[in-house]
């Protein structure tokens, strides 16, 4: 069973919160505050943290960092609507999905599934033969076992991070709009496209030799972006001229 830690200081908030969560099957655990869930994320380590933005003392953002420091855990946040950028900024620091509130209690509980799926948590509902490696401009993903490398190095990818670039390596060349991608990587029907955004400049962070000048994921202004792999690019050889057509004999006549 899934154990999912809910931080959130308002008492009304976690109870309904964790009463949704119970009832879809997961057990959870609860703090008030950032040194709480701390301690408890280290004595038992959740599934996935239900993380409110604003706490008393150490705020969401601190505690997401802490968190991730220590482990790969996956964090949804719970922001106000207002605060467009904190919520970028938690996207920033490793949070792989944000609620707003106030929030349908059903839609939280189908957004921590989602991750939980995404990462590779649900194994009880897992099928079929394990996906090959990509391997794509020196870049090698192996979904399987979540790991990453770029020339042998690895990277330290979120769950987002990864599935996002999995999903570009797997098209390459495809230009592919920022809806489209909300929906294949994040399962999102609707939502705020600046997720896709603010996901796609850190994995450029990541993985372009020069962030500010990107090879490898382009934006195709209009329409989204496109992964290309300069080396299958440049490795295609140039047309090979057609031979000149051969002289005709002056007429003898």
């Amino acid at each position: 069973m899934h154990t999912i830690l809910v931080v959130d200081d308002d008492p009304t908030v976690a109870e309904v919160v964790t009463g949704y969560l119970e009832r879809a099957g997961f057990s959870v655990d609860r703090a008030a505050d950032g040194p709480e869930a701390l301690r408890l994320a280290a004595a038992c380590p959740p599934s996935l943290v239900v993380l409110d933005l604003m706490l008393p003392g150490m705020d969401g953002l601190e505690v997401c960092r802490r968190l991730r420091a220590a482990a790969p855990v996956p964090v949804i946040m719970l922001t106000a609507r207002g605060d467009e950028d904190d919520r970028i900024l938690g996207l920033e620091i490793g949070a792989d999905d944000y609620v707003t509130k106030p929030f349908s209690p059903r839609e939280l509980v189908l957004r921590v599934e989602s991750v939980l799926r995404r990462h590779g948590g649900d194994q009880g509902r897992a099928t079929g033969a394990a996906e090959p490696e990509l391997r794509r401009a020196g870049i090698t993903l192996d979904p399987a076992g979540r790991r990453a490398t770029k020339a042998g190095r690895p990277l330290a990818l979120t769950l987002r991070e990864f599935d996002l670039l999995a999903h570009l390596m797997r098209h390459p060349g495809l230009a592919i709009g920022r809806e489209t991608l909300m929906h294949d990587v994040w399962g999102w029907e609707f939502g705020d496209l600046s997720t896709v955004t603010v996901h796609v400049r850190r994995l450029r962070g990541k993985i372009e030799d020069d962030p500010a000048r990107p090879r490898l994921i382009r934006t195709v202004w209009g329409v989204g972006y496109r992964f290309d792999d300069p080396a299958s690019v440049e490795a295609v050889p140039a047309p090979v001229p057609a031979p000149a057509p051969a002289p005709v004999p002056a007429d003898p006549s």
